[in-house]
């Protein structure tokens, strides 16, 4: 599947994948990838940067909203044959390594199996390598507090539930924030469109994940960009609330 680059505002770029997203910083020549989509997504990030006109030389560093699978995919990779650093919330930078696992298991999927579209899901997530032993060697926590100098100036929010250490990344003076896991506006396995959370099975812990939203909601933005589904346009305090009574 070929990668899909949607520009959302000046030097800020929202890639599908399989079934995931990742979000392209870019500033000059340089440009921050935020998460890297499944092991099997590799070709697309490869293209998606230079669809953006950029290369994997280019990154200055490379931004995971949590250690999932689908968004650890290519980190390893970058950092490993390009010295990218690869930065976490300091809580899941073990979880990059992979000394525990917060993911749903074949069990949960098992258990789910009845609900519509889990099981091509699944599927398809075995089809990407989404069940591949996959870490990071060396992760290391953000180097700094508040905005991250890199391109696009991130600002990372700790937003836990989803793991403990999932982080969405602000971007104030754009108005954007890249939500990752924490807040979503489609799934394979949803029937429902625009804000929402992930189904429970796919959390750590489902209170906290709810809890996080109006952290979420605090943040000064109008454009959300999730680690599933479309861009949503308007206001994020809607959006977080609008998945808080989904979530009801």
């Amino acid at each position: 599947m070929r990668a899909e680059v949607h520009q959302v505002a000046d030097g800020t770029f929202l890639v599908h994948g399989n079934h995931v997203n990742w979000v392209i910083l870019k500033d000059g020549d340089s440009v921050t990838l935020v998460d890297t989509g499944y092991p099997g997504d590799r070709q697309g990030v490869l293209a998606s940067l230079a669809e953006v006109g950029s290369s994997p030389e280019a990154v200055a560093a490379v931004l995971i909203t949590h250690a999932h699978n689908d968004h650890l995919g290519s980190a390893e990779y970058l950092r490993a044959t390009h010295g990218t650093p690869v930065y976490l919330h300091p809580a899941e930078v073990p979880h990059a390594r992979r000394e525990f696992l917060q993911q749903a298991t074949i069990g949960d999927v098992v258990r789910n199996a009845w609900r519509p579209g889990v099981l091509p899901w699944a599927a398809h997530v075995i089809r990407v390598g989404g069940t591949d032993h996959n870490p990071v060697t060396a992760p290391e926590p953000f180097p700094a507090e508040g905005p991250l100098d890199l391109p696009g100036r991130p600002v990372p929010v700790h937003t836990p539930g989803h793991t403990d250490g999932h982080c969405v990344y602000h971007l104030p003076g754009a108005g954007i924030v890249i939500s990752g896991d924490a807040l979503v506006s489609g799934h394979a396995t949803s029937r429902i469109k625009g804000p929402q959370i992930l189904l429970d099975f796919f959390h750590h812990e489902r209170a906290r994940v709810v809890d996080s939203l109006e952290l979420i909601g605090a943040l000064d933005a109008d454009t959300l960009l999730p680690g599933h589904g479309p861009v949503h346009r308007g206001s994020v305090r809607a959006a977080a609330e609008q998945a808080r009574d989904r979530a009801s």
